[in-house]
């Protein structure tokens, strides 16, 4: 077994967990319902697929998101969050209502 990582502040195992700029827009969207690997490239078309599939494994590997994978071809693969990862939600909601909030107060134009 590993040396546990040692933190100052509870901010820092949060974000350890959903810090960088994808990961927490990979929840937000899995937040809303599960998706496909594809439907999340289409909904994040800025980033790389190597770097989704990264985030995606790390999530996974964290306990905050599942993937399942059906047997068909080619292979459908789902991600879902884990109980964990809806235990974030308040989270990704405080987020989501400062960030629209802030993109009104500075002329930040959002989608939709």
């Amino acid at each position: 077994m590993g040396v546990q990582k040692r933190y100052n502040c509870a901010v820092e195992v949060t974000v350890d967990l959903i810090g960088g700029k994808w990961k927490p827009v990979i929840l937000a969207q899995l937040k809303k319902g599960v998706h496909r690997y594809g439907e999340l490239r289409r909904l994040m078309p800025s980033t790389s697929e190597k770097m989704l599939i990264q985030q995606l494994r790390e999530l996974e590997a964290d306990n905050l998101v599942e993937r399942t994978v059906f047997d068909t071809v080619p292979p459908q693969v789902e991600y879902r969050l884990t109980e964990e990862g809806w235990s974030l939600v308040p989270v990704l909601t405080a987020l989501y209502e400062w960030g629209r909030k802030r993109a009104n107060r500075v002329d930040i134009e959002l989608p939709g």
